[in-house]
């Protein structure tokens, strides 16, 4: 049976952090997918093209962060992913899960494997930032990239038009930049005038990850970890992986040419083999 949002769909009540939404499919394993921010931003959008390839070999499920998606609305100052995917963990009787995160879904993952790392047994990444205490979201005139900036038009201004330009620029390939992705996410923004509101803030007081990882918590991260970075990537660059897997210990960087933010969307299949493989022999 084909794996659809809403066959898959659950929700769960957390302690501290409210209730959360998720999709759900598989056995074996269990893989936590973390998404990307931006308005319209889900699970389900981030990892619709992984989700049931993945759920062939691992019990996968794939998180709305609070603050987005169908799960509950909060502000930036009450933001606390790492607690959050801790909660879940704690709530679904997860001992340890291999953590696979997108943008800012990688930045959580690498702060929850710096500070429970006996709760990460694989830490996977797709075009984190790495340390943002020091100005790193930035292009070459020192402003924020382009990706950054069309991601903040995509709050003030969610229509179907401005998430064209979004997933323009978040994919390599305009194949990959398809109306109904497009008409996904601006589907998803306006159901939630509340997460736009608390999204556009959160970036206007210092970005949608708080209390990021530092320098000296990833050299201490235990997790073998994969670094996955799009060379064409417009919103982060790829440097930011080159500096990850010159600190994380056990790391390795898998750079991918002709490929954007979306790793996971571009290079599906090379992407759910790299996963599979990795948490298998790893």
């Amino acid at each position: 049976m084909e794996l659809t949002e809403e066959s898959t769909s659950r929700f769960v009540e957390l302690p501290t952090q409210g209730k959360l939404h998720y999709n759900e499919a598989g056995s074996g394993h269990p893989v936590i997918l973390i998404h990307g921010s931006g308005a319209g931003a889900n699970g389900w959008s981030n990892f619709r093209s992984n989700i049931g390839p993945l759920a062939e070999s691992f019990h996968v499920f794939a998180i709305d962060c609070i603050g987005w998606g169908r799960s509950d609305a909060a502000t930036a100052d009450k933001y606390d992913h790492v607690a959050m995917v801790v909660e879940f963990m704690d709530a679904l009787g997860l001992e340890n899960a291999a953590l696979v995160g997108n943008s800012m879904g990688g930045m959580i993952a690498i702060a929850v494997a710096a500070r429970h790392g006996d709760r990460v047994s694989h830490l996977i990444t797709m075009g984190p930032g790495a340390f943002i205490s020091t100005p790193t979201m930035f292009g070459a005139g020192d402003g924020p990239t382009e990706g950054i900036k069309i991601l903040l038009e995509g709050y003030a201004n969610p229509t179907a038009a401005t998430m064209k330009k979004l997933v323009e620029i978040m994919a390599f390939d305009e194949e990959f930049a398809t109306d109904e992705l497009a008409e996904l996410r601006a589907t998803g923004a306006a159901a939630r005038p509340d997460h736009l509101a608390n999204g556009l803030k959160s970036f206007v007081e210092g970005g949608p990850v708080r209390n990021q990882a530092t320098w000296e918590e990833a050299k201490g991260i235990t997790a073998p970890a994969l670094l996955i970075h799009g060379r064409d990537d417009r919103v982060v660059h790829f440097e930011h992986t080159l500096r990850l897997v010159s600190t994380i210990p056990n790391s390795r960087a898998v750079l991918l040419n002709r490929c954007g933010h979306w790793a996971q969307i571009e290079h599906a299949d090379e992407f759910n083999r790299l996963v599979r493989d990795f948490v298998l022999s790893a």
